[in-house]
């Protein structure tokens, strides 16, 4: 599939449903990423062709079509992991510290 099409299965709801569904079995090294991405396309100042590479991403996160199963034990969530590194590493340069300390902050409110 696309990047555009897991950019248009994407909505902030389903983002939050997933994240919520599977806070405890995708884990902190997972969900970081997934929140800095997500606070960095909801900024303003983000590009609108970096919040497309974003919004792909975050797409595929809560897509229920996966190379890997989500459900499968230990190793479901390192695709998604990859492509949220990968969309990470596309838009670094538009990520700001003020998008990894939320993404920090939710991250000690649902594991600490």
């Amino acid at each position: 599939m696309s990047e555009n099409k897991f950019e248009k299965e994407y909505t902030e709801q389903s983002f939050w449903e997933k994240t919520k569904n599977y806070a405890k079995k995708a884990g902190v090294t997972v969900l970081e990423p997934a929140f800095t991405l997500f606070y960095a396309a909801r900024d303003p100042q983000t590009p609108v062709w970096a919040k497309t590479t974003i919004y792909g991403a975050l797409g595929y996160f809560v897509s229920t079509i996966d190379a890997i199963p989500d459900i499968t034990p230990l190793v479901g969530y390192t695709d998604d992991l990859a492509v949220l590194i990968a969309a990470t590493a596309a838009v670094a340069m538009h990520i700001k510290q003020v998008h990894r300390e939320r993404a920090a902050e939710t991250i000690k409110q649902w594991f600490e």
